[in-house]
């Protein structure tokens, strides 16, 4: 009766489907008795379908127990329910959102008799909901995660939330800034800044953006960009909403980026830009006082208009390929300016990348080494060329010498180094100056360098020192040629200013590999043989000879021993008489050195005196000398009543390397052994006297001091220049042993002989005849006036002691009783 009440009623059920809600009723046993309009298109469903059914004919099985089990909770609850459900619409075969409300009937008896449900459709708003709640989270994680610093503030610039980018920019966590303001932040000197952001914000709800800076955590300050807008919140409150960006890394790079501008602009090294495809766009001003071109002449060319074609394929293609696979290259190059001139030029290229790494510029730094390059070039002509000749020098020789027995270590090839020594320029040198000995030097150089091919090497080793290294040599009749050209290129006249002079070549030639194994032992064998060149005559070449060898290693040998001959007490002083030819007494005696070697017995001095010479020994060996031949003197001039001097011979090569502290020295001796210098005499060659330097004067000058008288040795055999012998107060002059040998047969030698005589009295010198070996030659000479012979007729060189007894025999008995004891 009740359901037919609740069905029939039209006016109820008008009413019920008047109702936008869905709602409907079901007996204790959950089956449907009643469901309006809105119920039905809702579900997709005809109530005429449903009626008395419980819905699992329509509904899925899971959502009809979801019904069932929520309509027992009902009855069990005995009060109204609601809760949010998933329904299934028949129709549209899907699922809608119900808010749905469910409340229990009980009959008088309370016992349940319906169930009563109304449900409102939420599909939309909860998706409305969802789409919301996704964007709110979208903002949020938006917020958390945005590199840029967004923070909220309230109208009095209280922090309210952050995210972590602002905090990160201020240093201060959440809970520390929701304790500051805005300007807490703000340095004071932005106060003017910030009243007109708040104006732009009062008037237009926006402000920025604009630089400042923020003071962090720390105190430190940094650079900001901030922007913001006034927004109302949910609550109708106004917010200030701020986006702020750490512009400090842009700071910096803007920082380097003016300071590579200015750089740019005023660096004194050019610098050009190209884009990728090397079309110049750029070049700053050192550039264009570098090559005189401006941007506007050369903007869109390619930098090859600069290209000189001294540069080769290959380095351009090494120079690109570097570029691509490093992305920079440095070297040198030469380019052309404007004018035509050539520049060297130190040059830097990197490529400029972006993101994806395609090349977008390539930029070249220029550095003008013009003056370096032509400094460098000069230094290395310096270090590798002869100054006067032009010629390579020792160091470049041994260079050229060098890979010359590379070349011919490959190729099987011969190579012939020749040594050249100029014979006879040491007297030109000193005859005609130092000025026109370098003309000499240069016009031998310039004859040399004739007599090669361009393949070979001449080259100066210094003084009247030359050298030739001919490649490929197979044919020795080739060498000799070349040799023989040399010989009477050198021995034809010099014409320098006037003056004719006159030098000759000795040459030693020896051949690789033939006479050597190595560089070293090449130039060991060419001066043998050039040795051996002067020793047969000079103006001549020599060959290198295993004979050589062995006369090499001799004097090797005996400088060697010579080295140890003082030490060991080899050396001893033999005197020679010099006799007044008037009165045939001995006035003087010449000191005269002996070496008796433990070996090989009496050295000659003409064997190693050279040595001595050459190899530097003669300076300690000559000041032994000194020392022994002034004790000796000392001892004859107290012994005779008349006096008596020693004559000690300097070599050139000794006196020109003695300087003052020599001198000091010889001087300290005569004093320490009270010698009177009047007994002493240094005999010294013409030659030293002529261009004589200022050390050789100051040193004649000391011995004319110390009363130490000089004679000339060998008087007549070298340049005499008369001069001299006034200038520098020289006592005595020898007549060369070639004049007096044949004095008695060549009536030549004898009016020479004389001249001599009376040149040297006309100056007030006096005469020392050597050689004298025969009673005619004595006669001879004291007819012609000269005062003093020497040699064999009188007394061969006697040690010491022996000359000794000589001058005691002379003596008078009682004085020379009174001396021996």
């Amino acid at each position: 009766m009740a359901e037919r009440s609740i069905g029939d009623n039209q006016a109820i059920q008008e009413l019920l489907d008047a109702l936008p809600v869905a709602v409907f009723v079901k007996d204790a046993e959950s089956r449907f008795l009643f469901m309006n309009k809105a119920c039905e298109a809702q579900w997709g469903i005809d109530f005429r379908d449903l009626r008395g059914n419980d819905g699992s004919r329509f509904f899925p099985a899971g959502q009809v127990e979801w019904f069932l089990a929520r309509d027992r909770e009902v009855f069990a609850a005995g009060r109204s329910i609601e809760f949010v459900e998933n329904v299934w619409n028949a129709a549209l075969k899907a699922n809608r959102i119900g808010h749905t409300f469910k409340k229990p009937i009980y009959d008088d008896d309370g016992r349940p008799r319906f169930l009563v449900g109304a449900v409102i459709d939420i599909t939309e708003r909860m998706q409305s909901e969802q789409v919301l709640r996704m964007s709110e989270e979208k903002l949020r994680a938006l917020f958390e995660m945005s590199p840029l610093g967004i923070a909220r503030n309230a109208m009095d610039g209280t922090f309210i939330e952050a995210n972590a980018a602002f905090l990160k920019i201020v240093g201060y966590s959440l809970e520390e800034l929701n304790r500051l303001t805005y300007w807490d932040l703000t340095p004071k000197e932005y106060a003017d800044m910030e009243a007109r952001q708040l104006d732009s914000l009062a008037t237009t709800s926006r402000y920025g953006p604009y630089e400042k800076e923020y003071v962090d955590s720390k105190g430190r300050r940094v650079p900001v960009q901030l922007m913001g807008m006034l927004i109302t919140g949910s609550d109708g409150e106004k917010y200030i909403w701020s986006i702020v960006e750490d512009i400090t890394e842009r700071k910096r790079v803007e920082a380097e980026l003016q300071l590579a501008a200015q750089v740019y602009r005023s660096s004194s090294e050019g610098m050009l830009v190209t884009d990728s495809e090397n079309c110049i766009i750029g070049v700053n001003a050192a550039f264009t006082r570098m090559t005189g071109y401006s941007l506007e002449e050369i903007q869109g060319r390619d930098p090859r208009l600069f290209k000189t074609g001294y540069q080769d394929r290959a380095f351009y293609e090494e120079m690109w390929g570097s570029l691509r696979e490093h992305g920079c290259w440095q070297g040198e190059l030469w380019d052309r300016c404007k004018d035509g001139d050539v520049k060297a030029t130190r040059l830097t290229i990197n490529a400029i990348t972006n993101e994806a790494g395609t090349v977008q510029r390539y930029v070249a730094l220029y550095s003008d080494i013009t003056e370096k390059k032509r400094s460098d070039e000069t230094i290395w002509k310096q270090a590798n060329f002869d100054a006067l000749t032009g010629l390579p020098n020792r160091r470049m020789f041994r260079d050229r010498l060098e890979q010359e027995v590379l070349k011919s270590n490959r190729a099987g090839t011969r190579v012939a180094l020749f040594l050249i020594d100029l014979d006879g320029f040491k007297e030109v040198n000193d005859t005609l100056g130092h000025a026109l000995g370098d003309a000499l030097l240069r016009q031998a150089a310039h004859r040399l360098a004739a007599c090669v091919r361009q393949s070979d090497t001449v080259a100066r080793l210094g003084g009247d020192e030359f050298t030739v290294v001919l490649s490929n040599s197979h044919d020795v009749s080739h060498v000799e040629t070349v040799a023989q050209k040399i010989v009477d290129a050198l021995a034809e006249p010099f014409q320098l200013q006037g003056e004719q002079a006159y030098v000759t070549a000795s040459i030693g030639i020896t051949l690789y590999p033939n006479d050597a194994k190595d560089v070293d032992e090449l130039i060991r064998n060419a001066d043998q043989a050039m040795y051996a060149a002067k020793e047969r005559g000079r103006n001549r070449f020599c060959y290198f000879t295993p004979t050589l060898q062995e006369a090499a290693l001799h004097r090797l040998r005996l400088v060697n021993d010579l080295r140890h001959a003082m030490a060991e007490n080899q050396l001893a002083l033999h005197f020679q008489p010099i006799v007044e030819l008037a009165t045939g007494r001995i006035r003087k005696a010449e000191a005269l050195l002996r070496w008796t070697h433990p070996a090989r017995g009496m050295v000659s001095p003409m064997e190693f005196v050279p040595l001595a010479e050459h190899s530097g020994l003669i300076i300690p060996i000559g000041e032994w000398v000194f020392r022994e031949a002034a004790r000796w003197a000392k001892r004859w001039h107290e012994l005779l009543p008349e006096g008596f001097q020693v004559s000690v011979n300097e070599s050139p090569v000794q006196f020109r390397a003695e300087g003052a502290s020599q001198r000091e020295t010889w001087r300290e001796l005569l004093r320490d052994l009270q010698v009177p210098g009047e007994s002493m005499v240094v005999e010294i060659t013409e030659g030293i006297l002529l261009n004589a330097e200022a050390e050789i004067e100051n040193r004649l000058l000391a011995f004319r001091d110390e009363r130490v008288q000089v004679a000339i040795d060998d008087f007549g055999t070298g340049y005499s220049a008369l001069g001299y012998l006034k200038k520098f107060h020289i006592d005595y002059v020898k007549i060369d042993r070639s004049f007096v040998r044949d004095l008695a047969t060549d009536a030549d030698d004898l009016a020479l002989a004389e001249a001599i005589v009376v040149m040297a009295h006309k100056l007030g010198l006096k005469v020392i005849a050597e050689g004298v070996e025969t009673d005619e030659q004595r006669a001879l000479l004291l007819g012609i006036g000269c005062e003093y012979g020497q040699g064999y007729l009188f007394a061969r060189p006697v040690p010491p002691e022996e000359l000794e007894r000589l001058l005691l025999r002379q003596l008078p008995a009682a004085y020379s009783t009174l001396s021996s004891a």
